[in-house]
């Protein structure tokens, strides 16, 4: 795959305005609510949701490494307490269970940390009935995916959907059967990361995170204020 292939994705702003027209059905709608989960997906998410004149807020989830190689995941974890497992890495990977825990209080910590330094004190958005777009960067496994999906649907929202630049066919079709509908325009037959997929992959600091969410959420607090009433927001 060279520089020039045309399956490239520039970088995670391009990958996000690549998502746009196949969820231009959600455009304008106040029971529309984008998830990203941070970090690299809060980029990809901004632009569909500035596009599509939506809510953006985050989903906080984070992928269980297996220690001695870190991409692979032996599962995920959200906000809320859910926790998915890779049964098939754990398989691959055998792991402790002293070690898996350590690595489940780790990734716990930062999750926290995340949602403090990202959310502060914002109230959780309600996601009962309405329709839900989670938005990440790619999928390699799934897993943190999966866990976004079990974290959202106890929330029983309308709809669930599952938007990503790229993912390889076997992990897109597992989450297929998990949600209301995927979107995917890159399906490679396998991957070995994401980061193959972009010109540019360049890690998402905090920073970028916090300046996204605010540029996106004084948008949508103008749009309220312009529209009294009409809106439905719950942030």
């Amino acid at each position: 795959m060279s520089p020039s292939s045309p399956t490239l994705l520039q970088d995670r702003a391009a990958a996000g305005r690549r998502l746009v027209e196949p969820l231009l059905e959600y455009a304008h709608r106040p029971d529309v609510i984008i998830l990203a989960l941070p970090r690299g997906g809060v980029p990809v998410a901004y632009e569909v949701a500035a596009a599509l004149d939506v809510r953006l807020d985050l989903m906080l989830v984070r992928k269980l490494g297996v220690p001695s190689h870190q991409e692979f995941a032996m599962g995920a974890i959200a906000s809320g307490g859910i926790q998915i497992l890779n049964e098939q890495a754990l398989r691959v990977h055998p792991i402790a269970p002293a070690t898996f825990d350590d690595v489940v209080a780790r990734e716990t910590r930062e999750l926290l940390r995340r949602e403090q330094v990202y959310r502060g004190t914002r109230a959780p958005v309600q996601l009962k009935d309405q329709v839900v777009i989670l938005i990440d960067d790619g999928l390699a496994t799934g897993a943190s995916m999966m866990a976004a999906i079990h974290a959202v649907r106890v929330h029983a929202p309308s709809r669930i959907v599952v938007a990503v630049p790229v993912a390889p066919i076997e992990t897109a079709e597992a989450l297929r059967r998990e949600v209301d509908e995927l979107i995917c325009p890159i399906l490679p037959d396998w991957m070995m990361s994401i980061s193959r997929w972009y010109m540019d992959f360049t890690q998402t600091s905090d920073a970028e995170v916090i300046k996204l969410l605010q540029r996106a959420w004084q948008r949508e607090s103008g749009s309220a204020q312009q529209h009294p009433g009409g809106s439905g927001h719950d942030l």
